[in-house]
């Protein structure tokens, strides 16, 4: 499409995106929800040193799922791309199944997302029901995503400028406070290293590592909407391998760098998801309004991250319904190159946070969280898979003329894939977590029958 181009063709998006966008917007998905709440109950399972071993193990997966992406998004830049490289590369009934999968990771997360954004607003407004705040952010994030895609792009890049900012200060300010520099409250001793070693380093043992993995893949989840923004990108061979080094890098070091703050300043029993840990941390510190400053600006984070769910969610539905899996009017774009059906659909994740935070919004809120890490890392699986196969089938010659090249083929797409069924499996050790298997898998079920039964369906239809 001529980038020139001012008015929207049928069915085509607007190539709107620059590098910054995309960084941003990587980093709006994935500095959110999983990492200001599922911190806490992560500390508290695997303890302190188990947490940074597991995040760290986490950074890696991220790292190998991330470079198999690039070279599929730089050599077929699409929107709603995973399920496009599942269908060509293992089957039309995966990527069908992959689509499906991702949109219930977002939708399930914008349930998340509203739930734990009503839980901050409870922090100042005690008596006012998380429900009611769920509703009040479904609306706002609903109105920044239907504009255009302009607008939602350089929303999200604020969002994200607050929130890196805010991990930044909080690094820095944590660090003082552990050792001493900056005050804590009620004269208490700076804690140094004593809240990290004062179980031992593995207090539960090794087991509730492999159980929380799904739970940091699902705090790390949003790295890979670089793949779903590409068919929306300026220059996708330039911007999207610069968009993730540079996320996977700032990640690291913000994800690794928190971690170690909040295992420092916050006692293993004291961790959980009632309320965010950074809050719980800024309480404890002398600092006057620190924790009604940090709880601003988590919101601001969880709303950022809900409004990355509900884009990526809202493309998938669009991309079915492109490629004939969906009926046509999720297809439909508005004159601005909006899917505002596919959207308004999406919106059923919002629900289901005001459904959750009814019920019990401490325990359900765990399960949510499992079940939109199960859909993630499955669809990492299936970005592995596609870049082993894809790789596979191409001639010598084809592979040089590659913009972009993941390393050390077909080591980083197999290391990939395992790791990612290693989290799998250890959601069955967890009560907690164990829903998602039990969601999940009948999930993917489903989805492989409809795929059948829809197929089956069309070509009645085309005779």
């Amino acid at each position: 499409m001529n980038k020139n181009t001012s008015a929207v063709p049928e069915n085509q998006f607007k190539r709107s995106m620059k590098t910054r966008h995309l960084i941003m917007l990587s980093l709006g998905g994935v500095i959110g929800t999983g990492l200001f709440f599922n911190t806490g109950y992560i500390i508290a399972t695997a303890g302190a040193i188990g947490a940074i071993i597991a995040y760290l193990i986490g950074a890696i997966v991220v790292y190998l799922v991330m470079l198999c992406l690039g070279e599929l998004a730089v050599a077929m830049p699409e929107t709603g791309a995973f399920h496009t490289y599942a269908s060509k590369f293992i089957s039309p009934a995966t990527g069908y199944t992959v689509a499906w999968l991702y949109w219930l990771t977002w939708t399930v997360a914008l349930g998340s997302s509203f739930t734990a954004a009503g839980l901050c607003m409870q922090y100042w407004f005690p008596q006012v029901s998380v429900w009611v705040w769920c509703l009040v952010f479904c609306v706002v994030i609903f109105l920044l995503n239907i504009i255009t895609a302009q607008f939602f792009a350089e929303s999200e890049f604020w969002f994200s400028i607050i929130k890196v900012i805010t991990i930044i200060v909080f690094i820095i300010a944590g660090s003082a406070a552990i050792f001493g520099f900056i005050p804590m409250k009620n004269n208490l001793p700076a804690p140094f290293l004593h809240n990290i070693t004062e179980h031992g380093w593995f207090p539960n043992g090794i087991i509730p590592i492999v159980m929380t993995m799904v739970s940091v893949n699902f705090a790390f989840s949003g790295t890979e909407l670089i793949g779903i923004a590409a068919g929306e990108t300026h220059q996708p061979e330039k911007t999207i391998p610069l968009a993730i080094k540079t996320t996977i890098l700032r990640l690291i070091i913000f994800f690794v760098g928190t971690i170690f703050v909040l295992a420092a300043l916050l006692p293993m029993k004291q961790a959980g998801v009632i309320k965010s840990p950074f809050v719980e941390v800024f309480e404890s510190i002398g600092i006057p309004y620190a924790a009604d400053i940090m709880n601003f600006v988590i919101l601001t984070a969880i709303l950022s991250a809900a409004n990355s769910g509900l884009y990526a969610s809202g493309r998938m539905l669009w991309s079915l319904s492109n490629q004939g899996t969906l009926p046509k009017c999720f297809g439909k774009l508005n004159p601005k190159g909006i899917p505002t059906t596919a959207i308004a659909v999406s919106m059923i994740g919002g629900l289901l946070a005001l459904f959750s935070s009814v019920i019990a919004p401490d325990t359900v809120f765990v399960g949510l969280t499992a079940i939109s890490g199960f859909a993630v890392v499955a669809v990492w699986l299936s970005i592995c898979a596609s870049h082993y196969f894809f790789r596979k089938q191409l001639s010598t010659s084809e592979i040089r003329s590659l913009k972009y090249k993941a390393p050390l083929y077909p080591l980083v797409p197999i290391l990939g894939f395992i790791l990612c069924l290693i989290a799998c499996i250890g959601l069955a050790f967890d009560p907690e977590q164990r829903i998602a298997l039990y969601c999940g898998i009948p999930f993917v079920v489903v989805c492989y029958i409809a795929y059948h039964i829809t197929r089956a369906y069309q070509q009645r239809v085309n005779r």
